[in-house]
């Protein structure tokens, strides 16, 4: 049986070396994890250059919804062509229309952007608005994404069953399915006995101590520990 492949989704150096240290495959780079993740800025996406892991780009330009306009669109265009000059593997995006049907037109520019630079394109979670998962694995094959990154259209993976059985059958081996949202090392076996798995998407996070007395707010960061026990769990 061929390996599963691990993608981690990360926020900050901290979170590319326990990604690292844990055995993550491949790294998601984001700004803002917990406002769903956005564009990183231009520095660490020059520390991720030095990740010897491949990394994914983030491209979203705000948190919300994925309908963008033109300027937004012109900001995720740039936003490419900084990832690409990082020289980073990939990028992660997506964007709709008010419907939730994917925006062809706005994909089509953003990935024959990040096509001229030779780019990976994962579709993201903005496909799990989608009123038909399956048509919009279609027509995120017709674009050329190499990848959907998809919870099944539920706020988790465990709740997105058959949403995700959706994807893999209308992807029919043309397109990577990765489900992701809250996946672990204590729920991925059960997955694996419903899902054919070939790559999977997680945070691996846990709450952050912070040193400083009476800070406000809650954060989390990546644990080498869960990515280990996730990456045990797939073999």
């Amino acid at each position: 049986m061929a390996a599963i492949l691990l993608e981690v989704c990360v926020d900050s150096l901290h979170g590319i070396a326990a990604a690292l240290a844990g055995g993550a495959d491949r790294i998601e780079l984001c700004a803002a994890l917990d406002l769903g993740g956005l564009t990183p800025g231009a520095d660490l996406l020059r520390l991720a250059a030095a990740c010897p892991l491949p990394v994914v780009a983030r491209i979203r330009p705000r948190a919300g919804d994925f309908c963008f306009d033109a300027v937004e669109v012109q900001r995720m265009l740039n936003a490419i062509d900084a990832v690409a000059h990082a020289g980073l593997q990939g990028v992660s995006l997506g964007a709709t229309l008010r419907d939730g049907r994917l925006d062809q037109p706005t994909l089509a520019r953003l990935l024959a952007r990040a096509h001229d630079h030779r780019l990976a394109c994962t579709l993201h979670r903005a496909i799990d608005i989608s009123p038909d998962l399956a048509q919009a694995t279609r027509t995120a094959i017709d674009l050329g994404f190499t990848r959907i990154l998809t919870s099944g259209g539920a706020p988790e993976v465990s709740q997105g069953i058959d949403g995700l059985l959706r994807c893999f059958d209308a992807a029919a081996g043309r397109i990577a399915i990765m489900p992701g949202a809250g996946i672990d090392a204590a729920n991925i076996g059960r997955l694996r006995a419903k899902l054919p798995l070939s790559e999977v998407h997680a945070s691996c996070s846990a709450p952050a101590l912070s040193p400083t007395r009476g800070a406000i707010g809650a954060t989390s960061t990546t644990c080498a520990a869960k990515v280990a026990a996730l990456v045990k769990a797939l073999a």
